[in-house]
């Protein structure tokens, strides 16, 4: 309904994340253009083509990419390419993040993050904002970015004020229509405007190196605007502070508290200096404001937007966008002249209206390009809903045709055409919603099944663990580990290829897919045909090797047409979603699919996984919030992985889950000790609940 309602007002296009709006799209709104949200985790060129052939019409790149990688992938796409250029940045893969879904429920992967990365944290007794990042700011690197040919840029500014997006937008609209001899004068004149927009420190992020140094700095407050200074008092309902900078009545600022607790922002209606009443206060005056919140001393104040910044006002702003009226409906139009009569014939939306004009005699005409003539006599469609994509006029004879007759003609034919277009389009629109709507799946009764447990491990030396008679198959990952010592399991492992499944990392840059290629032909050759995936970009390398596919949950996987669309791509299962609830996950059991779908029962949840390095913390000690709850970092194969220490664990829901309609199930043993395992296995088994684990969003519910 939100695509129908989308494809009548226009829109240009939809950003999507799930897999499933872009199947519902392509099926019953072919017309609305379709673009590959960054949350898709689209990092390599592999990625890009795949999206292309499912008729994705612009890729959102990662944020985590070189400019060189970029370049490199624009070069190779057969569709548009979209990159960040300014705005803030997530310390995680965007679309991979489970931080603030593990603490309460509220998915950033969903748009809904509660920001846990911007908050305090210890580690070795220091305190730290150690995954708080900078904000990304490209202004410098316009030139290059533009002559990498990317088709879009874009500037994040959700949650953003009025006075930051105006900022932020005009700097980057002066740099990017300058000219090379411009450039000079146009980049400070950019630089000083970003100034007014209240960000963070800036960086340039991975654009400019493939290991900056400067994304996150823990020693600063990650808070979005200008800090001010700390609240050194709070009396009376106002918090007092040293601010660094001039304030006016009107201003909105920030507080962030130095617990791990989110930040609370609020307009200023009062102001004082040394007690007295006042409407704007010089930099590094001690002033008093009254809050509406309730904070404490050491509480950090940020100014996030001022009263004088953005001039223009809010009848302006409305009279602007008025200005733009509604989305106009493309149409073609075909003409022909024969005896006196033109013909006219408009074809728009899938309706096709014909009119036939007598004209008798015409003098013949100065200009034998009919085609241009008349093209920019029908452009000029006025206030109709209509806008001209197309006129052809093969063979037109070069005729003049009086401007006010033509004129007369063109009205006519613009107010029959909406008269049997708009009604028509309507109806289709409708007709095809119906039919989208009819083709959700419906459920099925649960039939109940034996129960097969696949367990992930993390080296070849780990499948004496298939001797459990818990285990029915293994998973492993495509490591050099693993391949190194291929040659010696395949024979122990003959005849028993199928218990053993390998799972591809989600992030393969293109600088390593030569490694990966190899790697998987080589298991291949040794027999083994079972493969995960876990990224868009896997499925065309597991079909160069004909593998059997099932989908990793990093693959949303939370409705019926999500997994019908990784099964049209070739996967005979899907992992559901790891921060699904119980509600949802019992409705997509039950739907009426072919595809055997599975559910994770344990595992670490890895809250963040980042190209980021966090300065001066090892895996050794995890990191603690003033919550108590830890968070260990890991390094391996350039990334950062954040775990959290409590694990996930859904054993004590074993029948539940069956009688969901589950058979298909994962345990991920790779965080816990080969002595631990049996202990998860045994819990497994019986149905029991691990002390200390916690059951994500199963109970809770996500939202």
């Amino acid at each position: 309904e939100t695509l129908a309602a989308l494809e009548a007002m226009g829109a240009d296009a939809v950003i999507i994340q799930d897999m499933a709006v872009a199947r519902i799209a392509r099926r019953f709104f072919p017309d609305l253009p379709v673009h590959a949200s960054t949350q898709m985790t689209v990092h390599n060129t592999p990625g890009v083509l795949q999206l292309a052939a499912l008729g994705f019409e612009r890729v959102v790149l990662a944020r985590e990419l070189h400019l060189d990688e970029i370049s490199h992938i624009v070069t190779a796409s057969p569709i548009g390419i979209e990159c960040f250029i300014h705005g803030a940045l997530c310390f995680s893969f965007s679309g991979q993040c489970y931080f603030s879904s593990f603490l309460g429920g509220h998915s950033g992967n969903r748009g809904r993050c509660a920001q846990p990365c911007r908050r305090q944290y210890r580690y070795r007794g220091k305190e730290g904002y150690y995954f708080s990042t900078n904000d990304f700011s490209s202004i410098e690197l316009i030139p290059q970015l533009v002559q990498a040919g990317i088709q879009s840029f874009k500037i994040e500014g959700r949650m953003k004020s009025a006075e930051y997006v105006a900022c932020v937008v005009e700097a980057y609209r002066l740099a990017i229509d300058s000219t090379p001899e411009q450039w000079p004068n146009a980049l400070p004149r950019a630089k000083e405007l970003l100034k007014k927009s209240f960000g963070r420190v800036p960086t340039k992020g991975f654009l400019a190196s493939h290991q900056p140094t400067d994304i996150a700095t823990p020693s600063l407050k990650g808070a979005t605007g200008r800090f001010l200074g700390d609240i050194t008092s709070v009396r009376g309902g106002r918090i007092a502070f040293a601010s660094r900078d001039r304030l006016h009545v009107g201003d909105r600022i920030r507080v962030q508290p130095k617990t791990d607790m989110a930040g609370k922002a609020f307009t200023i209606k009062e102001l004082f200096v040394n007690n007295h009443p006042v409407k704007s206060a010089q930099e590094n005056s001690l002033v008093a404001v009254p809050a509406p919140f309730q904070f404490n001393v050491g509480d950090a104040v940020f100014k996030v937007s001022s009263e004088t910044a953005f001039t223009m006002s809010e009848s302006a702003c409305i009279k602007r966008l008025d200005a733009a009226g509604p989305a106009k409906i493309p149409c073609d139009l075909e003409l022909s002249f024969s005896e006196g009569v033109l013909d006219i014939k408009g074809f728009c939306g899938g309706v096709t209206h014909q009119s036939r004009v007598e004209l008798g005699s015409l003098e013949p005409a100065r200009t034998s390009d009919m085609t241009a003539v008349l093209a920019g006599q029908f452009s000029r469609t006025g206030d109709t809903p209509f806008i001209l994509r197309s006129l052809a006029a093969e063979g037109f004879p070069p005729l003049l045709i009086p401007p006010a007759r033509l004129k007369d003609i063109r009205r006519d034919f613009y107010r029959q055409l909406a008269e049997n277009a708009i009604p028509a389009i309507k109806r289709g629109r409708a007709a095809r919603t119906r039919e989208a709507l009819a083709s959700l799946a419906e459920s099925r009764p649960v039939a109940r099944h034996p129960q097969f447990l696949t367990v992930r491990v993390e080296h070849l030396r780990d499948l004496n663990i298939l001797h459990s008679d818990a285990v029915n198959a293994v998973s492993l990952p495509v490591s050099k580990a693993n391949l190194h010592e291929l040659a010696a399991w395949s024979r122990k492992l003959r005849d028993k290829e199928d218990k053993v499944s390998w799972r591809l990392p989600f992030i393969i840059f293109d600088r390593d897919l030569p490694w990966y290629r190899e790697a998987l032909a080589t298991i291949a050759a040794a027999g083994f045909r079972r493969f995960e995936a876990s990224n868009i970009s896997h499925f065309p390398l597991l079909e160069e090797i004909d593998a059997e596919v099932s989908t990793d949950y990093r693959l949303f996987s939370l409705n019926s047409q999500a997994i019908l669309a990784w099964e049209e791509l070739g996967a005979n299962a899907c992992t559901l979603y790891i921060e699904d609830d119980a509600e949802n996950l019992g409705a997509l059991l039950a739907a009426d699919l072919s595809v055997e779908r599975r559910v994770m029962v344990y595992g670490s949840v890895p809250v963040i996984t980042s190209k980021i390095a966090i300065k001066g913390v090892k895996s050794d000690m995890p990191l603690q919030s003033d919550r108590g709850d830890g968070y260990r970092v890991t390094q391996k194969d350039g990334l950062t992985i954040v775990t959290a220490t409590t694990h996930f664990s859904l054993t004590q829901f074993r029948d539940q889950l069956e009688s969901m309609g589950c058979h298909s199930f994962i345990a991920d043993l790779t965080p816990v000790s080969p002595n631990e395992r049996q202990r998860v296995l045994d819990a497994w088994g019986s149905g029991r609940e691990l002390p200390g684990t916690s059951p994500f969003n199963f109970l809770m519910g996500l939202t």
